[in-house]
């Protein structure tokens, strides 16, 4: 198969959760760029239909849903209106995900759960639902987004968000059981582990060029992550070129993770 034929998506049908902003966009631009007609989820579907019609604008293809992936029954809901546009999900990325902020020694069972029927169980699920319509049509590829935070630890100072990285860590070891139990029927899973990237998130530190300088110096290419970093390896593992590529989680992080210890910040 020549290269370009590798990385064409052409004919297939991705969902993309969480895909109206932030990393979640950025895949779905780049899937829709290599030739996928894109299904853009979240709760604001005002948001998805304005992601949609810029993918469309660009001579993509793309249509917005709303669901929310934290209630099975809109998951249900979801799954239902995803197969009713193509008839079948070749691509699903999981990217939908939440935080809930409070200190370790005081963490509300509360925030725990959201966390985990979102980032967890709502990928389970969803995923679940789909792989029999996979599975019927040959295979697919499912990639679940992960985080840097599943593989080192932080201070309550740094991230006050104890259940994310337990969440995303569970995320990882789910996408390796199933990528095992899955293969049988041509279905990959894999997680992509994002470092920082610049995002919505990443404002609050480009507002304060001190901060900015010193977050930058953490990172060994020098930079925050942007949108060409993630559509690559987005399309690569949607795509035939990552065939033989299952059970793994690329990290995408300038080689933060390969640094120990990051220095802390000095005011």
């Amino acid at each position: 198969m020549q290269l370009d034929a590798l990385f064409d998506l052409s004919g297939r049908t991705a969902l993309v959760t969480g895909g109206s902003r932030g990393i979640g966009r950025f895949l779905a631009d780049g899937l829709a760029e290599a030739g996928a007609h894109v299904l853009i989820c979240s709760r604001k579907r005002e948001a998805c239909e304005a992601a949609a019609a810029e993918i469309i604008e660009r001579g993509g293809q793309a249509s917005a849903l709303a669901a929310d992936i934290s209630d099975p029954e809109s998951i249900e809901a979801l799954v239902t209106s995803a197969l009713a546009i193509n008839g079948r999900v070749d691509i699903l990325v999981n990217n939908a995900a939440r935080a809930w902020s409070a200190p370790s020694m005081a963490y509300p069972l509360e925030g725990w759960d959201r966390v985990f029927d979102l980032n967890v169980r709502g990928a389970f699920w969803l995923s679940r639902l789909l792989a029999p319509h996979m599975k019927a049509n040959g295979g697919g590829s499912i990639i679940n987004v992960s985080s840097l935070s599943a593989q080192r630890g932080a201070s309550d100072e740094e991230q006050p968000i104890a259940a994310y990285p337990a969440s995303k860590g569970a995320l990882e070891a789910m996408t390796r059981d199933l990528a095992v139990k899955w293969a049988p029927h041509g279905i990959r899973v894999n997680a992509i582990a994002p470092g920082p990237f610049d995002t919505d998130m990443f404002a609050h530190i480009k507002n304060d060029p001190e901060v900015l300088a010193h977050h930058d110096a953490q990172v060994p290419l020098g930079r925050p992550g942007g949108a060409d970093d993630m559509k690559g390896v987005g399309v690569f593992l949607a795509s035939d070129a990552a065939a033989f590529v299952t059970g793994s989680i690329i990290r995408v992080d300038g080689g933060v993770a390969a640094v120990y210890p990051v220095k802390k910040f000095q005011a």
